[in-house]
């Protein structure tokens, strides 16, 4: 006889799992969520009322192998809220604001604990951003996942007025790029990263990093931007926002500015992390490899008429920010 415990699936760790997620969920509920986590579909009732022609966005990510280093050093309280942010950022450069938030949660072997810091994670980004935690799914799996790694994805829904979606469509040449600092590799380029730095102890601290461990730098929290682009984005000559993720400051900005239009970085207007210059020292990554892999110390982009741009930098700092151009566009 075999059971489904001996096969390596553990029912029991399950429901210990959502009985202690349960009232972490709870917490970011809103009045619009009518049912708790267990349902077989969560239940959300849109209030419509402030809205003449609502539009739904919605954004699905991971956290890639950001996840590696996580599990190497036992820290899983902050992924989730990469990927929260990661997901709002997403539909925030859109216009629009988070509604709700699901979650896929895979390991090989679940271990409540683990699984209880993610959680929270998602939850404590989900309170940030003011959206609701509504469900997710726990998928234990060995066999496809090895011993107690697991893999992250989220899916976040939102709403924005029709005619104030960003959509950069009426981007100029001569626009201007204003950029906002990420505070690191946020959720991109970790594949290229834990190579180069493969040989180096992950509780090290290398000279360049302030007494930072190497740690520390790579799980540095992918930020909301929600808050700024909340202060910019009905302003007059804001064109379109870029989140800058995988492909770099082009790969993003271009989603926004289209040819025969093209943005003109520059890419020594801004001090970059050290753990950039850690990264493309060590591996010896040509400079052409670091701008389409790495944010580079930039995350978020807003595209902006001359005229109006004086009054968005005054805005963001106003909401706590440290702008500064980093280009402009041109045509090709």
């Amino acid at each position: 006889m075999t059971t489904y415990r001996e096969a390596g699936v553990d029912i029991d760790a399950g429901e210990e799992l959502i009985r202690r997620i349960k009232p972490i969920v709870g917490e970011t509920f809103t009045p619009a969520v009518l049912t708790d986590i267990g349902a077989f579909g969560a239940f959300y009732e849109l209030d419509l009322e402030s809205y003449r022609r609502p539009v739904l966005v919605s954004s699905v990510d991971g956290v890639g192998t950001k996840l590696k280093i996580a599990h190497a050093v036992g820290r899983h309280d902050s992924v989730g809220q990469d990927l929260v942010n990661h997901c709002v950022n997403d539909i925030a450069v859109c216009g629009a604001d988070p509604l709700y938030f699901l979650d896929y949660f895979a390991t090989g072997k679940l271990i409540p604990d683990i699984g209880e810091q993610v959680v929270r994670g998602f939850a404590s980004a989900c309170r940030e951003n003011g959206c609701a935690l509504v469900g997710g799914e726990t998928a234990e799996m060995p066999g496809l996942y090895e011993g107690t790694e697991y893999d992250l994805a989220g899916t976040v829904v939102g709403i924005v007025e029709k005619d104030e979606i960003l959509d950069g469509l009426a981007t100029k040449e001569g626009d201007l790029l204003i950029g906002l600092p990420s505070t690191g590799l946020h959720t991109n380029g970790y594949s290229l990263a834990r190579r180069v730095l493969r040989d180096m102890p992950f509780d090290s601290t290398p000279e360049r990093l302030g007494g930072s461990t190497i740690a520390d730098a790579l799980l540095m929290i992918h930020r909301s931007y929600l808050a700024p682009i909340r202060a910019v984005r009905r302003l007059q000559g804001v064109r379109g926002i870029a989140h800058i993720t995988g492909g770099g400051m082009e790969g993003n900005i271009t989603r926004v500015v289209r040819r025969p239009l093209i943005p003109r970085i520059a890419y020594d207007s801004w001090p970059r992390h050290p753990i950039f210059d850690l990264v493309q020292d060590v591996g010896r990554v040509p400079e052409d490899d670091m701008r389409r892999t790495f944010n580079l110390g930039i995350g978020l982009v807003i595209v902006v008429d001359e005229e109006g741009a004086d009054t968005v930098m005054r805005a963001l700092q106003d909401a706590g920010e440290s702008p500064r151009v980093v280009g402009d566009v041109a045509t090709e």
